[in-house]
């Protein structure tokens, strides 16, 4: 993959709203088989696409990439030999490359994490803005809920058009933040029908009406900014969620690691190549690694 099919993919990914982190190479000492400027995307299945110096980087570009989509942080990798890192800064992280190259490279990598997907069902004016607003923070947002891509939030702004199907969907489909823009004597008619229909009093009391901060008498645009402050109160868990479910961009488990029986490397498992012997998984950093592995049996 090429620098620019790699912006070009990457794009994609983002449109899609999948994670990915951008990994481009900022510094090379010679000899090394990269160059300034090339790139590469990595997945959190562990999958590098790309080029940023092949065997001897990749696995490291790998695992730092991984722990930065964990905690949502860029961050510098300086790869070389051992010894090389003297006197680099103290928030660059410093990893030993195990290939007898005396090259150095320094990477770039940055996490791409999606923002929460946000459902607004309504065309009024208050639907409207709150769409318009969610953009400008940073939220994807749709106008009808997909069943092969569940949001993290549902706002019901159809003014009494289609509440109770509206809220019924959401609520089976497990979403974490679900609000209605309705009146308090609207909202307990629209939950009555609902608990009318079956929906039990825990799914209703997820529901949160009237949605968004109070302000008392507003407009249908200051209700789309109150709705929407909730929204990114709740996103920061400084509000409640009886769901339980983190909203996309949350903080990812730290990724699962293991040291190269050969050459003593740490390795993100993921995507790593294995060798199986007497019932234990055994991860490398490489097919060179497991390769002597296999042939030595591990010696």
């Amino acid at each position: 993959m090429t620098r620019s099919e790699v912006l070009v993919e990457a794009g994609r990914l983002a449109a899609d709203g999948k994670p990915y982190a951008l990994a481009t190479v900022v510094r090379v000492v010679r000899p090394a088989s990269t160059r300034r400027g090339d790139r590469a995307l990595v997945t959190p299945d562990g999958t590098l696409a790309g080029w940023v110096g092949g065997a001897c980087s990749e696995p490291i570009v790998v695992r730092e990439a991984l722990r930065s989509l964990a905690d949502g942080e860029p961050r510098l990798v300086h790869i070389g030999p051992a010894g090389s890192g003297a006197g680099v800064p103290d928030d660059v992280v410093v990893a030993e490359s195990r290939c007898a190259s005396e090259g150095v490279v320094e990477v770039l990598i940055e996490p791409e994490l999606p923002g929460p997907l946000l459902t607004v069902v309504g065309e009024g004016v208050a639907g409207r803005t709150l769409a318009q607003l969610a953009r400008i923070v940073g939220w994807r947002v749709a106008d009808q809920l997909d069943p092969d891509a569940a949001p993290d939030a549902v706002v019901v702004a159809t003014m009494g058009h289609g509440d109770e199907d509206a809220l019924a969907s959401a609520l089976k489909a497990g979403v974490g933040y679900v609000g209605l823009v309705a009146s308090a004597r609207r909202a307990a008619v629209v939950l009555d029908a609902l608990r009318a229909q079956g929906v039990t009093d825990d799914d209703l009391a997820r529901v949160r009406s009237p949605a968004g901060r109070d302000l008392g008498p507003s407009t249908q645009e200051e209700i789309a900014v109150a709705v929407l402050a909730e929204l990114v109160d709740w996103r920061h868990g400084l509000v409640g969620d009886p769901s339980g479910l983190a909203p996309a961009g949350a903080a990812a488990p730290a990724p699962a690691e293991a040291v190269d029986p050969v050459c003593g490397m740490t390795v993100a498992v993921a995507g790593a190549p294995t060798a199986v012997r007497d019932g234990v998984t055994w991860y490398f950093c490489s097919v060179g690694c497991r390769d002597h592995f296999e042939r030595t049996g591990g010696t």
